[in-house]
């Protein structure tokens, strides 16, 4: 028998989650809830899937729950959720506060509910594809780029945007963040609207990450540079590629003068992975955790390191706004 889940909150990303689950035959979608009334009637209309005019209604008749509220409510409707037994997938940032995700990790262990967090970009498929070509990436950069939207300016473009990336980058590396530096300016928000930050791990690998709300373009590419060759991956496109070293190379050929050629000693290997779109991936992926064919993919404590490494890059960008006034 599918669980039967629910949605909270039908915002733009919310929409999309009622849309996906509605068709799965992995779930039994009872329903949604938001506290906007014309924007739930309007979804309900448009997908034919009933609104709960409260979560309360709405945990009595599900056994999980995708969270897609605004950010500072992440804690109070999952911390609901996970008090009943429901298992819940909550959209990132976890929450707000390093403080907030303990707690609810806590109450699931309690419980025996299962967390997922929403790092989607987990199941993008050039990131899928490159996975298994990555072995111990000593430099990697990330640059996700977006226009202006009002969805998400709530918090900083760090917890908005490249929290995103710094997920992944927790994943690539496989190693804790160790030092960080970073800067960040407000342009159209008083929150941080664009931000750079530079991690060293405590495997010696640095990623310099930015993330931008205020582009012209929507640009989402990752590179990553490691002892046995060098991938570029583009998120947006789900494609990417591996130029991977052959063995050493003969250096007194290359000094040797022309122009060298690149296929003697780089292999380039086209990425791939099978098609698939990652929302609908990440709730397949929920789905077999919940029926206990696989462990959860992003669990709750990735969420949670991923959020302590962003606030550490707000931090130190709050520290740094002054003088980049001054």
């Amino acid at each position: 028998m599918a669980p039967r889940i629910g949605v909270a909150g039908a915002g733009s990303l919310g929409y999309h989650h009622v849309r996906i689950l509605r068709d799965m035959p992995e779930f039994e979608l009872i329903g949604f809830t938001d506290q906007r009334i014309e924007r739930a009637a309007q979804v309900s209309s448009e997908l034919q899937v009933p609104a709960f005019d409260t979560l309360e209604n709405l945990l009595d008749q599900v056994d999980a729950l995708t969270i897609v509220v605004p950010t500072p409510a992440h804690f109070e409707v999952a911390k609901a959720a996970l008090e009943r037994g429901k298992h819940v997938m909550i959209e990132k940032p976890i929450t707000t506060t390093v403080e907030q995700a303990d707690e609810l990790l806590e109450i699931a262990a309690r419980t025996g509910a299962l967390v997922q967090t929403g790092h989607v970009e987990r199941f993008n498929r050039a990131v899928r594809a490159a996975l298994p070509y990555v072995r111990e990436p000593k430099f990697l950069e990330s640059d996700r780029l977006a226009p202006f939207s009002v969805r998400g300016s709530d918090v900083a473009v760090v917890l908005d945007l490249m929290i995103h990336d710094i997920d992944l980058m927790l994943t690539l590396v496989g190693a804790g963040a160790d030092d960080i530096a970073a800067v960040g300016v407000p342009v159209l928000t008083p929150m941080v609207d664009i931000a750079n930050a530079r991690v060293t791990f405590t495997s010696g690998a640095v990623a310099n990450i930015t993330a931008s709300r205020i582009s012209r373009e929507r640009v989402r590419k990752v590179r990553i540079f490691q002892p046995s060759g060098y991938l570029s991956l583009d998120l947006g496109a789900g494609t990417g590629e591996f130029f991977r070293l052959k063995g050493a190379p003969d250096l007194t050929r290359l000094a040797s003068g022309g122009v060298p050629d690149l296929a003697e000693f780089v292999d380039r290997i086209v990425l791939d992975a099978p098609e698939g779109e990652p929302l609908r991936l990440e709730f397949e992926s929920f789905a077999g955790a919940i029926r206990g064919d696989a462990p959860v993919t992003v669990t709750g404590e990735d969420g949670r390191r991923a959020l302590q490494v962003a606030l550490r890059i707000v931090a130190e960008i709050d520290r740094t706004i002054p003088a980049l006034r001054a």
